[in-house]
């Protein structure tokens, strides 16, 4: 099997639990879902969408960065969302993220999220 490398950064929230925030296996990196917590209180960054989803993006920009990485080198981008009519405002901010050619990606309403959160994404990025 190939080796396990795990990527920490105090730069993105702690990992609440059994996880780790991402894990380089060979050169691909798998980021464990980001919510959007601030890394140095560890509190949810605004009750609104629009911070929330920024926060996600700050989060999954510092876990790229500690694994050497940048946002442009995802492939795959899941989108976990409680309501499905933010899908326009995840478009706008991902382009202010992101530049072409865009990761795959999945948008996907969901139930509850943790902490109360209304966004959570997690990734596969390539060096």
């Amino acid at each position: 099997m190939a080796e396990k490398t795990i990527i920490a950064t105090d730069k993105a929230p702690a990992a609440i639990g059994t996880y780790s925030q991402a894990v380089k296996v060979d050169n691909t990196v798998y980021i464990s879902g980001q919510i959007p917590l601030n890394p140095q209180t560890m509190e949810k960054s605004g009750e609104d969408f629009d911070s929330q989803v920024v926060q996600v993006f700050e989060n999954l920009k510092a876990v790229c960065e500690a694994a050497g990485g940048s946002l442009n080198d995802i492939v795959k981008l899941n989108i976990f969302m409680l309501d499905l009519a933010n899908f326009a405002k995840v478009n706008e901010v991902m382009g202010q993220y992101m530049q072409q050619p865009y990761p795959a990606r999945a948008a996907i309403g969901v139930k509850e999220l943790p902490k109360g959160v209304l966004v959570e994404m997690d990734a596969v990025m390539v060096l």
